[in-house]
């Protein structure tokens, strides 16, 4: 059986004094700082949060911006195609024009030399045969 003397009434006392002052010097202190910290670890959530929200806008306004600068340059590059089509057609045409002339120049130059030629030849082939029959029949015609 517990005997309930004087001693541990002391004990109790003891205790309880203990516990005030624990509770004063250490418990107090150390709840105190574990609200700090979960207050700091908190705002630092927050904050995080809100750098995140502005990053993922940040990048979603530079894709919006790539988007528009791409497409700028696609229509950029199938306008320049279109005007170095329309210049190559041009040169091509122009091509054409100067290969036909002087291929028509060609064809004149051409036929009025073997025109020339023709008359020459008819001339030395006159010649030639006057020659050949002067010399067969050895007088001269």
């Amino acid at each position: 059986m517990i005997n309930l003397d004087l001693a541990f009434v002391v004990q109790i006392i003891n205790f309880g004094l203990l516990v005030l002052v624990l509770n004063m010097l250490l418990f107090k202190p150390v709840r105190a700082l574990l609200a700090q910290r979960r207050q700091e670890i908190q705002s630092a959530r927050e904050r995080a949060l809100a750098v995140d929200e502005q990053v993922e806008s940040k990048v979603a306004q530079y894709e919006a911006r790539l988007r528009e600068a791409k497409a700028e340059v696609a229509a950029r590059r199938a306008e320049l195609l279109k005007e170095a089509q329309a210049e190559e057609s041009g040169v091509m045409d122009r091509a054409r024009q100067d290969a036909a002339a002087s291929l028509a120049s060609l064809r004149d130059r051409v036929a009025k030399e073997s025109a020339e030629a023709r008359a020459l030849l008819q001339k030395q082939a006159e010649a030639l045969s006057g020659d050949i029959c002067e010399k067969l029949l050895g007088r001269s015609l």
